[in-house]
């Protein structure tokens, strides 16, 4: 059986970046929480510290950090 992966992706309303990755999770079915990093400072501070990027997304999946929507990086992290 497959491991629940925990997805994090900090996003702006803006970005199409961001569109991509949040499209890409929801076609393969996986659940995300995602973070307005435009309306929540805390959670921006949050980003940048595991990230050391201002750039969206930056997604977090069990604590491996992507930065921009990087598909075969995200498919990697989600075979492991």
């Amino acid at each position: 059986m497959e491991k629940k992966k925990n997805v994090i992706v900090y996003s702006t309303p803006t970005c199409p970046y961001c569109k991509m990755a949040k499209n890409y999770f929801k076609e393969k079915n996986i659940s995300y929480t995602e973070y307005n990093v435009a309306t929540d400072q805390q959670k921006a501070e949050e980003m940048i510290e595991k990230s050391g990027q201002m750039g969206v997304p930056v997604i977090d999946i069990n604590g491996k950090i992507i930065v921009g929507f990087d598909q075969s990086e995200i498919e990697k992290i989600l075979i492991e």
